[in-house]
């Protein structure tokens, strides 16, 4: 009798395990289908993606290592000459572990993203040809392969879709070396017939491995290929009329997928890192379930900016999809994002992690031992001891785990709630009133509706001018500028201006008169604020100098009335000049 239930109890749990999985793969295989990316069912998929960048590649600028090493194999070579061989490679087995687990995608799902870009690193899965222990044969490494089913059983479980982007390809693929891990003391990818047939033969074993995954989403067969083909003046081959030698290798690379896999959609894109697809032959000779991709960064978020991709769209009727962009302000990122999706194009966003960077959704704290080893390796710091370098090197990958990191609320609150058409102010952090209420804590919303700030976005592309927009780099990517007290450590709002203002969502228990305490800092100049309450006429306040931009001082005013409930507080800046830290409330 105690065996039958078990037999039952057991086959029950096999059939709830087979409905759950069936229901994951119920949308099956993503496919092209005229100018849109459709399930099995024909309904439109918008993907809403997020890129590892980082993870398996990494560019200097994501570990601020540029000023001294750019791509990874430089990097590499950096840490391995301060700790040895081993204690690098250990370092870099930490990272692998660390960024992206489980919680990660998780995490990604909860906050609205659909899908993820995996860019890849061709070494973590088959060896670089000039060690090959036989000529024209290749060593397959399970490394990367056991990362990739480990992170796509994670996207199956939050249904989303991962695409695989072959971001580091054999020889590199690009003379902008930090994308590629480009060596230019070793033949490039288009330089060399061997290191081509390495990449096709990688793509026929990622597609013969996951032919059969629904939630695979799709191949991204070459990121931003940036070659002078034509020998037409620009390195990154930003003018190549022809690019036949990469037409030709899409053909080939593409014929050796659907010899194995004809479920999936392949994605190509231009020259010129992703957007010159000058000569190509019409998209249907390459494959008919098959994606153009363009990538967009620091350009203006006006049709015209992508009323080219549009045109390819509607030419050749295939989808077209924005695989890369981000390394902006909130505001960019809205307004990039609002244009898309008004145009029906999916985007990945890149990168989701990096160490001390405001702009992605995810940032890694940087430790002090680390910051030790960067001012070592730019001449401005002691040699440390192998044992020190190590250790400070395994504690700052410990700080890539998900619970180390501080996750950009205000990022992923302007990809998603903000770009789908909600801009309105909402509170930041509670603030309680009578209580103190940091500058920074300003409420989450668009400029001029949460807060008004003269530069909020780099446009560096269509400028050729590139503009800061959070001067001091810390705490959010709106265009505040918000700095950090090398004394305390503490935040403040710095480089004020006239005209300027934040607003905070207050909630006020009764009617009451209070003080209002203003903590600041002023070199010279004097400055003037104003606190508007419940939208009346609002009270008025000089800062005069306190002799440093770190003296702090309190200013305050007596008998303002807040009435009762949820109240918006504006400081509006009317002379600016100075850096404030915080307003405190005391009850009357």
């Amino acid at each position: 009798m105690h065996h039958a239930m078990e037999k039952r109890t057991y086959l029950l749990l096999s059939l709830l395990i087979f409905i759950f999985y069936s229901g994951l793969a119920q949308n099956g295989f993503l496919k092209a289908e005229a100018t849109k990316i459709v399930d099995a069912k024909g309904n439109e998929v918008l993907l809403r993606g997020m890129g590892l960048g980082g993870w398996m590649l990494q560019e200097g600028y994501m570990l601020e290592t540029s000023r001294f090493a750019g791509p990874q194999h430089q990097i590499k070579n950096t840490i391995e000459k301060t700790v040895g061989t081993v204690a690098m490679n250990a370092f870099y087995e930490a990272w692998l572990a660390n960024y992206c687990t489980k919680q990660d995608v998780d995490s990604m799902a909860a906050w609205g993203f659909n899908s993820i870009r995996l860019p890849m690193h061709y070494n973590l899965f088959t060896l670089p040809i000039e060690v090959e222990p036989v000529a024209g044969e290749d060593t397959w490494l399970q490394k990367g392969f056991v990362m990739v089913d480990s992170l796509l059983d994670w996207c199956e479980v939050n249904r989303m879709y991962l695409i695989l982007d072959l971001h580091a390809a054999p020889g590199g693929q690009g003379k902008d070396a930090n994308i590629s891990d480009y060596d230019p003391e070793k033949p490039s990818l288009w330089e060399s017939a061997e290191n081509q047939r390495k990449t096709i033969a990688l793509w026929k074993k990622l597609a013969e491995r996951y032919r059969d995954e629904p939630w695979m989403g799709a191949y991204d067969i070459l990121n931003e290929p940036n070659w002078d083909f034509d020998n037409a003046g620009n390195k990154n081959g930003c003018n190549c009329e022809k690019n036949e030698l990469l037409w030709r290798f899409y053909t080939e690379a593409i014929k050796a997928i659907r010899e194995v896999d004809q479920n999936h959609i392949v994605i190509i894109e231009g020259n010129c890192w992703g957007n010159n697809y000058k000569n190509m032959p019409h998209p249907k000779t390459f494959d008919n379930n098959l994606v153009m991709s363009f990538h967009k960064y620091w350009n203006y978020n006006r049709l015209e900016e992508i009323q080219y991709i549009l045109d390819y769209r509607e030419q050749f009727k295939v989808p077209v999809w924005l695989g890369e962009s981000g390394e902006n302000s909130n505001t960019w990122f809205t307004n990039a994002i609002a244009l898309l999706e008004a145009h029906q194009i999916g985007w990945a966003w890149w990168p989701y992690k990096k160490i001390n960077s405001v702009t992605g959704t995810v940032t890694i704290p940087k430790t002090d031992g680390y910051q030790n080893l960067l001012d070592y390796w730019n001449g401005n710091g002691q040699q440390p001891t192998k044992e020190q370098a190590t250790n400070w090197l395994m504690e700052q990958a410990e700080m890539m785990k998900l619970n180390n990191c501080m996750i950009r609320y205000d990022v992923i609150d302007a990809m998603f709630r903000q770009a789908q058409g909600d801009q309105s102010a909402k509170p930041f952090k509670h603030h309680s009133i009578p209580g103190t209420i940091e500058a920074v804590d300003y409420d989450f919303g668009a400029n001029g509706i949460a807060y008004f700030d003269t530069d909020t976005a780099n446009y560096r592309t269509s400028t050729n001018k590139s503009t800061g927009w959070n001067n001091g780099r810390n705490y959010r990517n709106d265009g505040v500028d918000i700095s950090r007290s090398t004394l305390d450590q503490s935040f403040y709002v710095g480089w004020t201006e006239a005209g300027e203002w934040l607003q905070y969502t207050t909630t006020v228990p009764e009617d009451a008169g209070y003080r209002v305490t203003i903590t600041y800092a002023a070199v010279e100049k004097q400055g003037k604020v104003k606190l508007q309450i419940a939208g009346t006429d609002g009270y008025e306040l000089i800062l005069p100098s306190t002799g440093g931009d770190l003296e702090w001082k309190n200013i305050s005013i007596d008998h303002v009335v807040m009435p009762k409930g949820t109240q918006p507080l504006r400081l509006m800046v009317l002379e600016g000049g100075f850096n404030l830290k915080s307003i405190h409330f005391d009850q009357l």
